[in-house]
């Protein structure tokens, strides 16, 4: 199983912008000589949640600061950009890296963000349908054109062409059944955010393969993001994930407001309602105590050999074949993301690289580590 890390770029209050991002450049350094198999940029834009505003960018300077490891993106929010701008990039990028490139794709749910580019929230659907069908044509074909209702492209060409055909490994990600629905009819791939217990994480996998398999098409095994503590003793990585990713509910909120519960009105977003009274609920401190500890528990932390038997275990449920892991959370010290990360590197990723428990396999059953009603959304 291969195994990457992203870089999630939190502001920090007291901190200059380019000093924080330094520190995360320093970790996407890391990535190829520990020993990992991709490195993965976000998109956020304005409020400092990540600050992350172009994710190919980011990883055209990895691409040529490496050699090996894969380059993704977790991921482009379509909506937001011309398709014709992005499949260009996509084609570069996959030149300078040599073909090593993966794309995750998503339709964003921060109405700051789609207020940020003057697009209608309400428009994200169609528009990321449509995007997504103009870029798989502008990279499989020499020529292509588009009429659309967002878009009306005429017959044009991306040039340079792409050397590794990479529209055949683009991955979505999708919070309502509806858009999972559309992501698998597409021909996209399943990226998940680790944020909904194991087993139902499982369940969503099976229904998506379902789903494209009825379209027609034959989706690769599924990519996972989660976050990970990893330290010598059990306490200790725990304490950090509870402190730090405790964290994360203000950062979030700040972000997207699903508090106020404004996304129930916006057409495409009605799902979203659940997730509000979530939040809503977090300024009681014994909710946000639950919600933490119920977040935690669906991460990876502990120990190394508890960080491998959690992985096995959510490899056996979800059928993963590439997991993605972000070290650096809720503004936790970078001594603290790094010592996690190289200690993870040392200890896990041989063995999860190599061991045959982590062959790609069909999505099966284990013991289940935890049971809630709760409805957590915590995005990347």
């Amino acid at each position: 199983m291969k195994v990457g890390t992203a870089l999630s770029v939190l502001a920090e209050k007291g901190r200059e912008d380019a000093a924080v991002w330094h520190e995360h450049m320093a970790m996407g350094d890391l990535a190829e000589p520990l020993g990992f198999d991709s490195l993965w940029a976000l998109e956020h834009h304005f409020t400092g949640y990540s600050m992350s505003p172009a994710p190919l960018q980011t990883l055209a300077y990895y691409a040529g600061r490496t050699s090996r490891i894969q380059l993704g993106t977790c991921v482009i929010v379509l909506p937001w950009h011309d398709p014709v701008r992005v499949a260009e990039q996509i084609a570069l990028l996959d030149i300078m890296s040599g073909g090593r490139t993966l794309f995750g794709f998503g339709r964003g749910a921060a109405s700051v963000e789609y207020e940020g580019f003057r697009i209608p929230m309400g428009e994200a659907r169609p528009r990321f349908i449509e995007c997504t069908k103009i870029l798989q044509m502008a990279l499989a074909q020499e020529s292509f054109e588009f009429q659309g209702e967002f878009y009306n492209i005429p017959k044009m060409s991306i040039r340079p062409r792409p050397i590794s055909n990479p529209e055949r490994r683009f991955y979505g990600t999708a919070v309502s059944p509806e858009s999972a629905e559309v992501m698998a009819k597409l021909g996209l791939s399943l990226m998940v955010i680790m944020q909904n217990e194991w087993p139902k994480a499982a369940e969503d996998v099976v229904r998506f393969e379902q789903m494209a398999t009825e379209a027609g098409h034959t989706p690769r095994a599924p990519i996972v993001l989660t976050n990970v503590s990893c330290a010598e003793s059990r306490e200790e990585a725990r304490e950090r994930a509870v402190q730090y990713l405790g964290r994360k509910w203000d950062s979030i909120d700040n972000h997207y407001h699903f508090s106020d519960n404004h996304l129930a009105n916006v057409k495409g977003y009605e799902s979203y309602t659940k997730i509000a009274t979530t939040y809503a609920k977090m300024k009681d401190e014994t909710r946000r105590a639950k919600a933490t500890d119920f977040y935690v528990s669906i991460q990876i932390a502990g120990t190394p050999d508890d960080c491998i038997q959690q992985i096995e275990d959510l490899h056996r449920l979800t059928g993963m074949d590439h997991l993605i892991t972000e070290f650096s959370f809720g503004n936790i010290p970078h001594h603290l993301s790094e010592n996690s990360m190289r200690l993870f590197a040392r200890e896990v990723l041989p063995v999860v690289q190599r061991d045959h428990a982590f062959r790609v396999g069909r999505v099966g059953t284990t013991r289940i580590r935890t049971k809630t009603d709760e409805s957590i959304f915590a995005p990347a």
